[in-house]
């Protein structure tokens, strides 16, 4: 490519193909999520956890006696090593982000693991651990009798989950475990066509989830809702936020131009669950200021297509289950990191590095000056 002709850059690579794949498909114009031939909506609501895992890695879904197998090596797996326990309690005394104990923790599943099914097992026990420690509370045993869904609550608070929850949690792990080439993903991908390990791609991709344009915020657009507070305030406070210049979190996405099809998911799935066990005014506040937002920004931006994202519900469900914000990311990493295994192992049945070209935009024909006969840099 020739000095600073671009005709050829693509910034954050917009447009590029970059790899093919039978995992998903994102279809932003349809708003439609397909996972491995099978619609986001129907996947969420059927399968479990570990069904979806094996789709993805398999490309079909298991057998009762392949299911059986999968899930006796992920429960077999589940118990951290004595060093990434004590490296959990080290980022606990220095109150570290729990992504960042994520990020540091699952560096160290290479101690017992590089197996796919041990790395997925270890990262709600990680999350779990470090969260409990962070709180001043020891860590719970994991037990070999729940699925994954129900182990991760039961090791957050050590009382065993109802029904609606476990339900509520595997739909939403099933509603997030991939989404087509995204930043992190394709952080996985990369490492891996290196020829890396598995291990260390998902370090890269917890790296990358960490950043707040990635990440989302979930977080956000909950604590919206709760300021509002009533629904007669929505309007209102909508109006001045939009007016303001500020985003309303929880609408917009880079790819879907219209409704997130995860939206509709996890709505679905938190009506379910606040309806059967949990506070039904929150529920119905949080669909009255969608609504409203809606109407709003049609009116102030049309054509916009400023649609309902993933983050919405996410932050609805997740807080109906009992989790506090700062774990919603890491959560969305447990589900994730089976979307990024999927990747990782596709990049590797045919590999070829990943290496694109830069554009250089900087001088030329510099010639080199002698520390003596420099002149200091003047102050702007």
């Amino acid at each position: 490519m020739a000095p600073h002709d671009r005709s050829m850059v693509s910034a954050g690579l917009e447009g590029i193909v970059a790899a093919s794949t039978r995992l998903s498909l994102v279809d932003g114009e349809r708003g439609e999520l397909i996972i491995a031939g099978y619609s986001v909506g129907e996947l969420a609501e059927h399968a479990t956890f570990e069904e979806t895992t094996w789709l993805l890695w398999h490309g079909d879904l298991p057998s009762s006696a392949q299911l059986e197998a999968f899930r006796s090596e992920l429960t077999a797996a589940r118990v951290l090593s004595p060093a990434t326990a004590a490296l959990l309690r080290e980022c606990a005394q220095a109150r570290l982000d729990p992504m960042d104990a994520l990020r540091a923790a699952a560096g160290t599943i290479s101690l017992q693991t590089n197996a796919a099914a041990g790395i997925v097992a270890c990262m709600p026990t990680i999350v779990a651990t470090y969260w409990r420690l962070r709180n001043g509370q020891e860590p719970i045993t994991p037990r070999r009798d729940l699925g994954h869904a129900a182990s991760f609550l039961y090791l957050l608070n050590g009382q065993m989950p109802d029904l609606e929850q476990v339900r509520g949690l595997e739909t939403y792990l099933n509603t997030v475990v991939d989404h087509g080439l995204n930043a992190s993903t394709f952080t996985a991908r990369v490492i891996t066509s290196t020829g890396s390990d598995l291990v260390s791609a998902v370090v890269g991709a917890i790296g990358a989830l960490k950043g707040p344009l990635h990440g989302g915020a979930p977080g956000p657009a909950l604590d919206m809702v709760f300021e509002i507070g009533d629904a007669s305030r929505a309007e209102a406070f909508l109006r001045k936020k939009i007016e303001a210049g500020e985003k309303l979190m929880g609408f917009g996405h880079r790819v879907y131009k219209v409704r997130d099809p995860r939206a509709d998911v996890l709505a679905k799935a938190a009506e379910r669950m606040y309806t059967r066990a949990g506070d039904m005014s929150l529920y119905t506040l949080a669909r009255t200021v969608e609504t409203t937002a809606l109407q709003l920004l049609e009116e102030y931006k049309p054509g916009r297509r400023l649609q309902t994202n993933v983050e919405f519900y996410t932050a609805l469900l997740l807080h109906g289950l009992g989790l506090e914000v700062p774990l919603f990311t890491p959560t969305f990493a447990i589900s994730r990191v089976s979307g990024w295994i999927a990747h990782a192992l596709e990049q590797q049945r045919a590999n070829r590095i990943i290496r694109p070209q830069s554009e250089y935009v900087g001088p030329l024909a510099r010639r080199w000056v002698p520390l003596a006969e420099r002149s200091n840099p003047v102050s702007v």
